[in-house]
């Protein structure tokens, strides 16, 4: 359909799940496109799928030097960005008693502290129009056994969106947010649910979704795309919940 038509784009996160799936929707609708990374073998394998006219990019969330560098990046690649998508994020879902501050820390860092100062960095690279979005979570607008600090720092990325279209708008830029629910991508394998019990949880959470079922990486991307377009101009401050009904 060529929405995104010529824009320039930049995924972080963009190797595996919703960001991957994202970054091909975006090929697929014009966009020139850089995707970043941290796992060695699925910047190769991005890399391998998305091919040659994407440039994949490793960038440690949890560096804020790293963040500015990639901005620097950035500007030499593309001189200025159409879209950013803050897609980089990690899930730790455990009992409020078992939290320290390493991986609370860790937790805050990579969710919410550095797309916080890679916006800031990307700020002077930002075309007018500009559009971005930043990955949410259904978790920040309801109670999840366990989610405790990571729906926190959803909320908070959240409530960013908003503040920023406001301060930015005059400048061209536009800051909403997308918030899926549960997806069926490898991320919830991570989760540190003893296997044995790994399926019977999985089919708890399933139960509490209306819809019947989890969503798909495909979904989520639409909504990014959709967002990323000129077809949600007057989308500012939005926060985009996509969860099959759980927050209901």
């Amino acid at each position: 359909m060529n929405r995104l038509d010529g824009k320039r784009a930049l995924i972080t996160g963009g190797t595996t799940g919703i960001g991957l799936e994202t970054a091909k929707q975006f090929l697929a609708e014009g966009a020139r496109l850089i995707v970043t990374g941290s796992n060695p073998e699925n910047l190769k394998k991005a890399q391998a799928e998305l091919g040659d006219q994407v440039t994949v990019v490793a960038a440690e969330a949890t560096d804020m030097d790293a963040q500015r560098r990639l901005a620097r990046t950035v500007a030499d690649t593309f001189g200025q960005l159409d879209v950013v998508f803050l897609n980089a994020g990690i899930s730790i879902w455990q009992p409020f008693e078992d939290w320290d501050e390493q991986t609370f820390d860790r937790q805050l860092t990579i969710n919410f502290k550095s797309p916080f100062f890679l916006l800031q960095a990307l700020l002077p690279h930002l075309a007018s129009p500009a559009s971005v979005i930043v990955t949410g979570s259904n978790s920040a607008h309801g109670g999840f056994d366990r989610a405790n600090a990571y729906a926190a720092t959803k909320a908070a990325l959240a409530s960013l969106a908003p503040s920023l279209s406001r301060e930015l708008t005059g400048r061209g830029v536009r800051v909403n947010t997308v918030s899926p629910g549960v997806i069926d991508t490898p991320l919830y394998s991570k989760l540190g649910i003893p296997a044995e019990y790994y399926d019977s949880a999985m089919e708890g959470i399933r139960a509490g979704i209306p819809a019947g079922r989890f969503g798909t990486a495909r979904e989520i991307a639409a909504a990014v795309v959709y967002l990323a377009s000129d077809d949600s101009a007057f989308a500012l401050g939005s926060d985009f919940v996509v969860d099959g009904g759980a927050t209901l």
